[in-house]
């Protein structure tokens, strides 16, 4: 069953811990720092609502939200990838946590559920279990998969006899277990409904009460959420910063205060290798970071629009180092979602019968974005030069009639109005220059893990006996008896395989 927006705001109204520095909000949907952003979120589920045709897919007479459709066809992946980019196109691809982000994640592991079974400490069935309630019930997961930079000292800590800030396993009943530390960073928690706490990174052996693995609701006694500084405040306009009031998604360290996880929630239980397998020996890794493709390539297209439109109120669209540069990030943008069509073209045949987007040119996409999206910025922020500047501080001018009309005479260009320009001004700048950007810069370099990490996924999945077998080929078509050629003009063709 879909969720509506309305049931949307209700259910995420459920007395969670959030604190900003010492203040502690009562309700993030009315809260100014998180009220807008909510109201983002509930208006993605009306339009999911309003879309339920290509948003969601029927099943034994039910309907579920279609990022937890289990694909086997080409047709059912293009499907998948048609309702990632209606979310991304939604919030121009500047939302990384939206619903279809952990619900790929989820669905991967399903696709390959004995993966949980392969070694102790899996739990298959409670894996099934929350897939089905997750889609049953139109669940918004965000995750914190990766333990806080102060763990990494773990020696300081034994030698002064500290506990270890790392979230781990620190008692265990019948009942469940309990959790002690902290976990990061989970991006759109304010606004989730649930959490899977886990382990992308990998853990040593002697690590296994650090390998808890959980899908668990985020109001949990115990359970607070430490958000780091909104962008948002009273009294901004949207005008000033259109993009900040609508898509700051938040981000908040998990803190657990013996907090208590029934076993029906736990899938990975001391096992440290399999806490992290569970994404590379399924599907899962693939599944979600197609989305984060799909997501990128609407962010480009945004991105290529206010370049566009930046240089057009400014007068040098037609310069031609301009349009060059403009054709740059034109290329640029045909080419990463052309990568993005390519996964879905390419796509492979997995066990159980799954279908799945091809991996190599997913992690080739990840890298790409990796590496080119503070480029990408650079060449707007220069396209603007110092427009941002040159505008009033807020759009309020207008609220005086003598300054009113003072902006109107003086920054009118040509066929742009003063607040047209303005507008566009502020749009770009929210987009390369504000706090929001600035976080935006470090997200798109670091959620998928450091860029170490992400090179060795690229090569990882490389058939690099394949490559070797092209170069050996060709160098099996030759041999001592051409040594004696007097120069490359008299060396024989190669032997073509004619029965091959």
């Amino acid at each position: 069953m879909l969720m509506t927006g309305k049931e949307y705001l209700e259910s995420i109204q459920d007395g969670r811990v959030i604190y900003i520095g010492s203040e502690r909000v009562e309700n993030q949907v009315s809260h100014p720092a998180f009220r807008s952003g909510a109201r983002t979120y509930a208006a993605l589920y009306d339009m999911k609502c309003a879309n339920s045709e290509i948003m969601s897919y029927e099943e034994n007479g039910e309907r579920y939200p279609i990022y937890y459709l289990q694909p086997r066809s080409q047709e059912d992946l293009r499907r998948r990838s048609r309702a990632h980019r209606k979310i991304a196109n939604f919030c121009f691809g500047l939302l990384g946590r939206t619903p279809d982000a952990i619900g790929g994640n989820i669905t991967g592991l399903t696709m390959k559920p004995e993966v949980f079974d392969s070694e102790p400490g899996g739990n298959k069935t409670n894996l099934l279990g929350i897939y089905d309630h997750m889609r049953r019930d139109d669940i918004f997961a965000t995750y914190a998969i990766v333990p806080p930079q102060s763990a990494r000292n773990k020696e300081y800590y034994a030698s002064q006899g500290l506990a270890q800030p790392a979230l781990r396993v620190t008692g265990e009943d019948d009942k469940g277990v309990t959790l002690n530390g902290m976990k990061m960073l989970a991006s759109g928690s304010a606004y989730a409904h649930e959490v899977l706490i886990g382990n992308v990174m990998p853990l040593a052996p002697d690590q296994k009460k650090e390998a808890i693995t959980c899908v668990i609701p985020l109001n949990l006694p115990g359970l607070s959420l430490w958000s780091r500084k909104p962008f948002n405040r009273e009294g901004d306009r949207v005008f000033d910063a259109p993009l900040t009031a609508r898509f700051d998604e938040s981000d908040c360290m998990l803190v657990f205060q013996d907090v208590k996880v029934p076993w029906e929630k736990v899938i990975v239980h001391d096992n440290a290798v399999l806490s992290r397998n569970i994404y590379v020996q399924t599907p899962s890794h693939v599944m979600a970071n197609h989305q984060c493709n799909v997501r990128f390539g609407s962010k480009l297209r945004f991105v290529l629009g206010v370049a566009s439109l930046v240089t057009r109120a400014t007068g040098a669209r037609d310069i031609p180092a301009v349009r060059e540069t403009l054709a740059r990030l034109s290329a640029m943008e045909a080419g990463f979602n052309a990568m993005i069509d390519g996964q879905i073209e390419a796509f492979l045949q997995v066990d159980h019968g799954y279908a799945l987007y091809n991996r190599r040119y997913m992690y080739a996409a990840i890298h790409w974005a990796m590496e080119n999206h503070s480029p990408v910025m650079d060449i707007v922020r220069e396209l603007m030069g110092g427009g941002q500047f040159q505008f009033p501080a807020s759009i309020d001018v207008i609220d005086d009639p003598e300054l009113k009309d003072t902006f109107e005479t003086l920054w009118t260009a040509g066929p742009f109005e003063a607040a047209d320009r303005m507008k566009l001004f502020k749009l770009a700048w929210d987009l390369v220059g504000s706090d929001h950007a600035s976080r935006a810069m470090s997200y798109e370099k670091l959620f998928v893990g450091p860029a170490f990490a992400v090179r060795n996924y690229n090569f990882l999945n490389t058939p690099w006996d394949e490559f070797h077998s092209i170069a050996e080929d060709f160098m099996a078509t030759y041999g001592t008896q051409e040594a004696n050629c007097q120069s490359s003009a008299e060396a024989p063709p190669p032997r073509l395989d004619l029965a091959g």
